[in-house]
């Protein structure tokens, strides 16, 4: 059902995979609301973006609701992880050196893109990235894991790789974290900690996930072979290259740099209200 939207005539690469610990994870969240409105008003072809970014922990709008936030953001400071809250759904995430974001930015001005052909897409893509591989890539609930959602993607039942969905001004941003390499266990228990302190055994109307750290793990510990960045990305461009399609590298033109300071200053503002203490 998504591979239709895999096959684009052109696709337009941005590569923020190796910017380096000073960019700032705010910043990726208004690029691609940018991207998306370049997109969705025909102003660029479709667009993947990969990203890193070192040592962040990515919040939902519900976790800025927990009853003890300031206790649980100061736990994840205190671990050396820098906190935001991005302007989609969806749960907190672990963002470090080993973990690679891929966007695909795809335009809604000739047909509407089913919020599950998005997620279909984005799954269709990472089997075929690992198609040489002798393991089934599932997608679905991983109860126990941090952001647990229905396409999330897992072997052998454990977690690596979460995906979501953003829609801005006729244009789709279907996003994927993937843990590529380190402890998957690892960046579980973080969050474990983070929802142990922020809810302190108080009653919600939000149920929290209750993170068990067995069920995440990396692509490098599910497939026993030490994985790269740099390897993802060889993979994600010979992928789209069998789609037959043109790959081209960009950045941001000038009307988008324009549209991006509006998204920036929004993400400041968000984060600014909801952690006001930082």
């Amino acid at each position: 059902m998504g591979l239709e939207l895999l096959r684009q005539p052109r696709w337009r690469i941005i590569d923020q995979s190796h910017v380096g610990p000073m960019f700032d994870a705010r910043q990726s969240f208004a690029i691609d609301d940018t991207l998306c409105t370049s997109v969705g008003q025909g102003g660029s072809d479709a667009v993947v973006r990969t990203w890193v970014h070192h040592d962040t922990i990515v919040l939902g709008i519900q976790d800025t609701k927990l009853p003890h936030l300031q206790e649980g953001v100061s736990f994840l400071k205190e671990q050396g992880y820098r906190v935001i809250v991005r302007n989609s759904g969806g749960l907190a995430v672990v963002l470090d050196a080993g973990v690679l974001n891929i966007s695909l930015i795809l335009p809604e001005s000739k047909k509407a893109i089913d919020i599950n052909q998005g997620y279909e897409a984005m799954w269709e893509l990472i089997k075929r990235m690992f198609s040489v591989y002798p393991v089934t890539i599932e997608a679905k609930e991983i109860v126990g894991s941090y952001c647990p959602g229905s396409y999330d993607l897992s072997i052998d039942g454990k977690k690596f790789a979460g995906i979501s969905q953003r829609r801005v001004r006729r244009g789709v941003a279907v996003q994927i974290y993937v843990c590529v390499n380190g402890s998957g266990s690892e960046r579980a228990e973080l969050i474990r900690q983070f929802y142990e302190r922020g809810l302190q055994g108080a009653e919600t109307k939000f149920t929290y996930p209750r993170i068990v750290p067995a069920t995440m793990a990396s692509l490098s510990e599910l497939l026993h072979e030490r994985l790269t960045i740099s390897d993802m990305m060889l993979r994600l461009l010979q992928t789209l290259r069998s789609f037959g399609a043109e790959l081209y590298s960009s950045s941001l033109n000038e009307k988008e740099w324009s549209l991006y300071e509006q998204y920036w200053q929004r993400m400041v503002e968000r984060n600014e209200n909801s952690l006001p203490f930082l």
